[in-house]
């Protein structure tokens, strides 16, 4: 009979912290493989080198096919995926998914979808909600949940929204997340046949990018929404699943509804910063002009130009604001 022994923890902001706390207290004889996703920026990262240096278990970032063992810490590389697919580790350079790459979602919802009620799901602090999608698909297809008490992670916005649409299993202090990890690898998970209806057996995006055109109607993840893509502009399709509200576009782009509300944000900051830039630039330009047409004495060329350098300076004040 089968064990817990697929366990999968994702965090972002303050997470370094939050994961070696975790890593730190396993045993070294985890009966377990265990999957680690922290947001990060592109760039080296020296997660692996810390849980290995800290903890009692062994961690690296894996090769894509990697075998899994038991008693290893697999980190997800910056600006990649980290997937589970048939016994193996996969390393994907898909679509961004809730902004960011590496994301929790994708591996949540492969364990899932490869290992069903074998799968631990841990949650830790992190802004948005990222990973929320993923713990759904875990408790779906019978797995357990674990969320950090929110009131004393140092960023509570990830494990408020895995409480919130998620029936977490157990929400607990970091100090008792090991434990209950310890102790979950030595019970006998439920039987897989029992959750093969689970909604996360039609996921809403495929985890190794193989994105399908949707020219069809049974290739499309959901109805057509009125929403265009933060990233890429393109269409989004939008889909309720397990109460949880997502945007995806054929490129494969993925955002929960917190997720694309910082995109927009994002990407409402970044137009307003474009239209200063330009604003400034025509003052700059304008005003070279009239320069060079009062050098040459046009002088009613000159106050035209002079004119619209003002009204573009208006125009960029308020834009300013």
């Amino acid at each position: 009979m089968a064990t817990h022994d697929i366990i999968v923890i994702g965090a972002s902001a303050g997470g370094v912290e939050a994961i070696t706390s975790v890593i730190a207290e396993l045993p070294r004889d985890l009966h377990a493989s265990v999957f680690v996703v922290l947001h990060m920026s592109r760039g080296r990262s020296m997660l692996a080198e810390i849980l290995t240096r800290l903890g009692g278990l062994p961690a690296a970032q894996p090769a894509d096919g990697e075998s899994l063992q038991y008693g290893r810490i697999y980190v997800a590389m910056p600006d990649h995926h980290m997937v589970l697919e048939g016994g193996v580790v996969r390393i994907v350079h898909s679509a961004a998914e809730n902004g960011v790459r590496p994301a929790v979602d994708p591996l949540f919802r492969s364990a899932a979808r490869a290992y069903g009620p074998r799968v631990v799901g841990v949650i830790l602090t992190g802004n948005l909600d990222d990973g929320t999608a993923g713990l759904a698909a875990i408790k779906s297809a019978g797995g357990v949940a674990i969320v950090q008490d929110p009131d004393e992670a140092f960023a509570p916005g990830m494990p408020r929204s895995a409480i919130a649409a998620v029936s977490v299993d157990h929400v607990l202090p970091l100090r008792d997340i090991p434990v209950m990890i310890t102790a979950l690898t030595q019970e006998i998970a439920a039987p897989v046949h029992a959750h093969e209806s689970s909604a996360h057996l039609q996921p809403m995006e495929p985890d190794l990018g193989q994105m399908p055109l949707a020219l069809e109607p049974k290739d499309r993840p959901g109805r057509v929404s009125v929403l265009t893509c933060p990233e890429c502009h393109g269409t989004l399709w939008e889909a309720d699943e397990e109460s949880i509200l997502r945007f995806r576009c054929r490129v494969g782009h993925v955002y929960s509804a917190e997720s694309m509300l910082a995109a927009q944000t994002d990407e409402v900051d970044r137009a307003l910063w474009i239209a200063l830039r330009t604003l400034e630039e025509r003052v700059a330009l304008t005003s070279r002009l009239a320069d060079r047409a009062r050098h040459r004495e046009h002088h009613w060329v000159a106050r035209a130009f002079d004119q619209r350098a003002r009204d573009a300076e208006v125009e960029a004040s308020s834009a300013g604001r």
